[in-house]
């Protein structure tokens, strides 16, 4: 049985090969989107075992936007989203952590952080 891949809504190109990387080296297929409307998109359509999404990506679609939209739309992966960001300390980034409960780690993480993340996720072991 081969595993669903890991959606990755990032838009910087080298924090984007970086977890491709990581992520491939460590057994997981990957299927990126630079943006949050692109990562929608392939939402609406394909079959994934979890989205890792950066809070911040342009467009005008955010990784909360992307969140609630799959609580609305896919809530099977509701509980498997992890949130990277550089920008924790900013209060809307905070508060919409709070809100979606969803796990973040701050860039840069370490690829060790990465993947312990991903399989606490993937294992139900997330809040």
């Amino acid at each position: 049985m081969t595993k669903l891949p890991l959606l990755v809504i990032e838009d910087e190109t080298a924090v984007m090969s970086f977890l491709r990387t990581a992520l491939e080296r460590n057994g997981y297929s990957i299927v990126s989107a630079s943006s949050g409307a692109e990562g929608l998109k392939l939402l609406e359509s394909g079959a994934y075992m979890g989205v890792i999404s950066d809070m911040r990506t342009p467009g005008g679609i955010s990784g909360a936007d992307v969140h609630a939209w799959i609580r609305a739309n896919r809530p099977e992966l509701s509980r498997r989203i992890l949130f990277i960001t550089g920008d924790t300390v900013n209060r809307e980034t905070m508060e919409i952590l709070e809100k979606t409960g969803a796990p973040c780690i701050e860039k840069p993480f370490r690829v060790a952080q990465l993947l312990r993340s991903i399989e606490t996720l993937m294992a139900g072991e997330a809040r």
